[in-house]
């Protein structure tokens, strides 16, 4: 028997789609992305179980959720689009996590109107 919905993200989800506002959208990261800020100067880095929150002195905030398992995190990816700084970006890329993805899919969308060879077309069943 699959796993229940999680009922908040199927919420966030919702607003998302119906609101066709990305704003929420949650993108996962492995919690080593916090490594290169631990005992950075200027940096902070709090918590509770669930929450946490990444500041730079003067500079930016990111507000994380801690995932279950304690080994990601998760934020809006307004928050990070807006106020990661443009050096900090490809840090964060390096550590994003999802759940399996078809690798095929990611090129399409990267190449829009290439030629893939990916089988045979056939019904979903």
């Amino acid at each position: 028997m699959p796993d229940a919905p999680n009922l908040y993200l199927s919420l966030v989800y919702r607003r998302v789609l119906q609101r066709q506002d990305p704003a929420l959208v949650q993108v996962s990261f492995d919690i080593a992305v916090l490594d290169k800020y631990r005992g950075a100067a200027g940096v902070s880095l709090i918590r509770t179980d669930t929450v946490g929150r990444i500041k730079r002195e003067g500079g930016w905030s990111i507000d994380l959720g801690i995932g279950e398992d304690g080994r990601t995190v998760h934020a809006c990816l307004f928050d990070l689009m807006n106020a990661l700084p443009e050096q900090e970006r490809d840090h964060w890329a390096q550590h994003v996590v999802s759940l399996p993805l078809s690798e095929r899919f990611l090129q399409m969308r990267l190449s829009p109107g290439s030629c893939f060879d990916d089988g045979e077309v056939r019904p979903w069943e």
